[in-house]
């Protein structure tokens, strides 16, 4: 199914979400991959408040480059979720809804989207250019030494994701394997 994902995200919004739906979120999003990541979850273990809250947020693994004149970002694509899994169910714990990247997530992200009704998507890898003409405003709001790395707060309009990891369990790479095993047999 098709579906259109407006701010103010919340659980109750995306818990309709099945692996395989495409969704065009309008909203805040932030930005951070793995250097970003270990970084929050030290803050939050020396009990500081993080860059941004966590309950309700949606987090897009990408590192984009600078911005052309007249831009608001450079090209942003999706990273390698894989790189965030050992900090990805701390977050989730704490109430992140969504996480946008690319690629396999292990058992223990796919645990915790499930335990925490939370949703990974997808974004279209080698699609930079076109993701980055969703991104409407983009604010560097922490860790600025880490160049591309650093978190952002972004407004995006009409974001194109895929659900991959569902919260019911369901798990698109998995699903989507089958059902073309399946339709080879035929």
């Amino acid at each position: 199914m098709k579906y259109k994902l407006r701010e103010p995200f919340t659980k109750e919004k995306i818990r309709s979400l099945r692996s395989g739906d495409q969704v065009l979120i309008t909203g805040t999003v932030y930005t951070a991959r793995d250097a970003a990541h270990k970084r929050i979850l030290e803050m939050l273990e020396r009990g500081e408040e993080p860059p941004f809250e966590i309950e309700n947020s949606i987090i897009y693994y990408v590192g984009p480059t600078p911005a052309k004149p007249g831009q608001v970002i450079g090209s942003a694509g999706p990273t390698t979720s894989y790189r965030m899994d050992a900090y990805a169910p701390a977050l989730l714990d704490r109430g992140q809804l969504m996480m946008i990247g690319k690629g396999q997530r292990s058992r223990e992200v796919a645990d915790a989207t499930c335990r925490n009704g939370a949703v990974y998507a997808a974004a279209i890898g080698g699609a930079a250019a076109v993701m980055a003409r969703c991104v409407k405003s983009a604010e560097v709001i922490a860790f600025p030494d880490l160049g591309a790395e650093a978190v952002r707060r972004l407004y995006v309009e009409d974001l194109p994701v895929t659900i991959v990891l569902d919260t019911e369990g369901g798990n698109l790479y998995v699903e989507g394997r089958e059902e073309y095993l399946r339709s080879r047999e035929k």
